[in-house]
């Protein structure tokens, strides 16, 4: 019984986490646009560069999302966009994670993928799966607490991440799907 409580919440925090506010595409593209210059200005500020490095690679992306981790069971969602530099074209995405391991708590965070090949960032627009191990604590509420930020550079791509506002102590294995949003595109 406990455990199908805790598969109604999270499906429900995952479904509300995967969409930006906003009553049509319109008002969704304009939502996420707003937080791809905060992410930007963000990661700026923690990493001074970094905006530069996204501007003059061949695109980047922007993400935002939430965490939810109870017990044994870690799940989450968000949504964001990609920036191919070379076009210009915006190509609007979401993004889901699952997973498995201690955790109790909920955060979230914002990303931003700094794609140093365009084979790298067509790879991630068209296949879009990450499969990682995560151990972290988190603490932030309003404006105190810890806000943790850093990078880590995987192949082609340069990952920036910050932690925008929770609480969470978790150590998961987990996988994330970044999916085309066929609705904004």
């Amino acid at each position: 019984m406990l455990m199908k409580k805790l598969l109604l919440i999270v499906s429900a925090f995952i479904l509300c986490a995967c969409a930006a506010t906003g009553d049509n595409p319109e008002q969704q593209r304009a939502e996420i646009a707003k937080m791809n210059n905060q992410v930007l200005s963000d990661v700026e500020k923690a990493s001074p560069g970094a905006m530069a490095k996204a501007k003059s690679a061949p695109g980047y992306a922007t993400f935002s999302n939430a965490q939810i981790n109870l017990l044994f069971v870690a799940a989450g969602g968000g949504y964001g966009v990609v920036s191919n530099n070379q076009s210009g074209a915006k190509i609007y995405m979401d993004m889901y994670e699952g997973g498995f391991g201690f955790g109790l708590g909920a955060k979230d965070f914002r990303a931003l993928f700094v794609f140093h090949t365009s084979d790298a960032m067509n790879t991630f627009v068209n296949d879009g799966w990450v499969f990682g191990a995560e151990a972290d604590a988190a603490a932030k509420a309003n404006n105190k607490g810890g806000e943790v930020g850093g990078s880590v550079t995987i192949g082609d791509i340069t990952v920036y991440q910050l932690t925008k506002a929770g609480l969470a102590l978790q150590a998961t294995l987990k996988g994330t799907k970044y999916v085309k949003n066929d609705e904004l595109n």
